[in-house]
């Protein structure tokens, strides 16, 4: 197995991003939001120009890119949206890829319907999710890059059940498994109030389909209905456990890293802190989730 990380977490920069795999004795990155002087976004929405100055940079560093974690399909879209903004997100992702020879993309199955909070519609649109599911791979097949599904905030992610049905509508479907996330997902395969779901048992469900793995850990405290962020191994991610199965079998893939101690990427809420002081604690947190990795490898 070999280690890396979701680079944007230890800084948006680029030269934050390289010089954060470089201290940890990384040569590969795995490719989220990338920031090039005042330009940030993710690594399939930023200019061309920017593109290019970031790709410049990482071929310099020596450092390669071996994932990308695009937001194709992700919890920010829904299946209601016109399926042309998928279509563009592809259409923008591939070339890039090509051109920094990442070969695996992380995707998910669209946003969970819902009228409030863990109050899910009846209708999901499934089929609609699958014939989408199936074009995307589709598409990345003919570019010769490999789609990883995440367990996530997603249809596939809503239980054990609903990852196994999209991978069977999905045939050859590979999965990207996160240690964290069913620690405080709902398990909406049973019945309300829902359960949150247990990640040695999700992660045996879709072992024979993983190909890529993020490495988060967590405590879920059901009176605050929240997730509190930990090292890897001090959570409910079952992290050691994990680990120890995919070297048993001898796993060859990428262990990439996803820390959210600092900040959590998609947390909308205020942050009153000074930014000087949210870039070092970023970078200092992922260094020392990184540091706690190789150890725990």
């Amino acid at each position: 197995m070999q280690l890396t990380g979701i680079s944007d977490e230890a800084g948006a920069d680029i030269d934050v991003q390289i010089k954060a795999h470089k201290e940890l004795g990384w040569d590969t990155i795995e490719s989220r939001m990338i920031q090039v002087g005042d330009e940030k976004g993710p690594f399939h929405d930023i200019s061309e120009a920017a593109f290019e100055t970031a790709a410049g940079k990482l071929k310099d560093a020596e450092i390669g890119v071996c994932a990308v974690g695009s937001t194709i399909a992700n919890w920010g879209h829904s299946i209601k949206d016109d399926f042309s903004i998928t279509e563009e997100e592809i259409a923008r992702c591939i070339p890039r890829m090509q051109t920094v020879g990442a070969k695996f993309v992380r995707i998910m199955s669209y946003a969970i319907l819902e009228e409030g909070k863990e109050n899910d519609l009846a209708d999901q649109m499934k089929d609609e999710r699958f014939r989408r599911l199936r074009e995307i791979k589709a598409r990345f097949d003919d570019a010769g890059i490999t789609i990883v599904h995440e367990n996530c905030m997603n249809y596939g992610g809503m239980s054990i059940q609903h990852a196994l049905e999209t991978l069977e509508a999905v045939p050859g479907m590979k999965w990207v498994f996160d240690t964290a996330n069913p620690a405080f997902n709902a398990d909406r395969s049973k019945p309300k109030p829902y359960p949150r779901q247990d990640a040695w048992e999700f992660y045996q469900a879709v072992k024979p389909h993983i190909a890529h793995v993020h490495i988060k850990d967590c405590t879920w405290d059901t009176a605050a209905h929240a997730e509190t962020y930990t090292l890897p191994g001090e959570g409910q991610g079952h992290v050691k456990k994990i680990l120890a199965d995919l070297k048993k079998d001898n796993y060859t893939g990428h262990i990439s890293i996803e820390p959210h101690m600092a900040v959590v990427f998609h947390d909308t809420g205020d942050d009153t802190r000074d930014p000087a002081e949210i870039a070092k604690q970023c970078y200092d947190s992922y260094t020392t989730y990184g540091r706690a990795m190789n150890a725990l490898i």
